[in-house]
């Protein structure tokens, strides 16, 4: 009975779910805009979610920023956010290759297609920023097949409606849990990975700073540059001109265990450094298309906070 009643309630939220898309998809771009900052303001005013954490992620990142702009900036957002949902919705009847050109803009691709074109494997991490999903459907719509570790989602409902979504033109969706084996093969293949890279690793991460603030990160995503050889590429996609549906995707920075005269891929260490660096660069285009209601930062265990401190402190001298 309870399994019923579970399964149930996963079909209606579906249901709902589907109906909200469905009504979105007719909506004219302007209009979806329009929506999603009256939604941001209810969100950030009368109806405050996840407020908490978001505010005390702006004052990390932004100590000196005042209540009105840690207000503007929360907002800003929330609508970023929202307009991400709506965006997704739209792209699979109005993003297709006889109009790509007149919806993105590619910089440094001259970087990015050297790597993808080449015969080696490729790791590609990116962050909760701009809207990552559209640039994940973009590198399908080019043609590259691309592999992308995901956690699966309580609803199977909608995991299921998501994942053919991703894997619409080309993404492969890998399970986050017992993943190893089967990435190991995709590298060893020559294959492409994606990944999201700022995530929350616990106490026994990769501490590092990011954007100035200490975060733990996986080894692994290192781990699979250096173990396989595999070029490492920093990249985004964001919202440009103000507009939906309109984006730049682009490359911040190609880490090569084949070409490192820096010898950012001398370790874990070095390499977790590198690629948080890249995309703190992404993110300062455009603040306010992060996910600042992420749960990032923790507090790290205090040996670890003393040694990034002491290595601040040296940096700074």
């Amino acid at each position: 009975m309870q399994a019923w009643k579970r399964q149930a309630t996963d079909a209606a939220a579906y249901l709902l779910v589907r109906l909200l898309v469905s009504v979105v998809q007719v909506l004219p771009a302007d209009m979806g805009d329009r929506m999603c900052r009256v939604l941001a303001w209810l969100l950030t005013g009368p109806i405050k979610i996840r407020y908490r954490v978001t505010r005390e992620n702006i004052r990390r990142v932004f100590p000196d920023a005042t209540e009105e702009q840690a207000a503007a900036l929360m907002r800003s957002m929330w609508h970023s956010l929202l307009l991400m949902g709506c965006e997704i919705a739209w792209a699979q009847r109005r993003l297709h290759l006889c109009n790509w050109p007149r919806h993105i803009r590619f910089r440094q691709n001259r970087a990015m297609l050297r790597i993808l074109l080449g015969r080696r494997p490729t790791v590609t991490v990116t962050g909760h920023f701009g809207n990552f999903e559209i640039g994940g459907y973009l590198i399908g719509l080019m043609g590259f097949q691309t592999t992308s570790i995901a956690r699966r989602l309580d609803n199977r409902f909608i995991d299921d409606w998501v994942k053919r979504f991703r894997s619409a033109k080309g993404q492969h969706l890998v399970d986050k849990d017992g993943s190893a084996p089967e990435v190991e093969r995709l590298l060893r293949s020559g294959g492409a990975l994606s990944l999201l890279a700022d995530q929350h690793a616990g106490d026994k991460g990769c501490w590092v700073n990011f954007l100035g603030t200490p975060a733990s990160c996986h080894k692994a995503l290192a781990l699979f540059t250096l173990s396989s050889g595999a070029p490492m590429l920093a990249a985004y996609t964001r919202r440009i001109d103000g507009q939906p549906m309109t984006f730049e995707s682009g490359c911040v920075g190609v880490a090569d265990p084949a070409d490192d005269p820096n010898k950012v891929c001398a370790s874990v260490q070095t390499l977790t450094r590198w690629y948080n660096a890249r995309l703190a660069e992404a993110i300062d285009m455009s603040v306010e298309q992060y996910w600042w209601l992420h749960r990032r930062w923790r507090q790290p265990p205090p040996k670890i906070a003393k040694r990034l401190q002491k290595a601040a402190m040296t940096q700074a001298a």
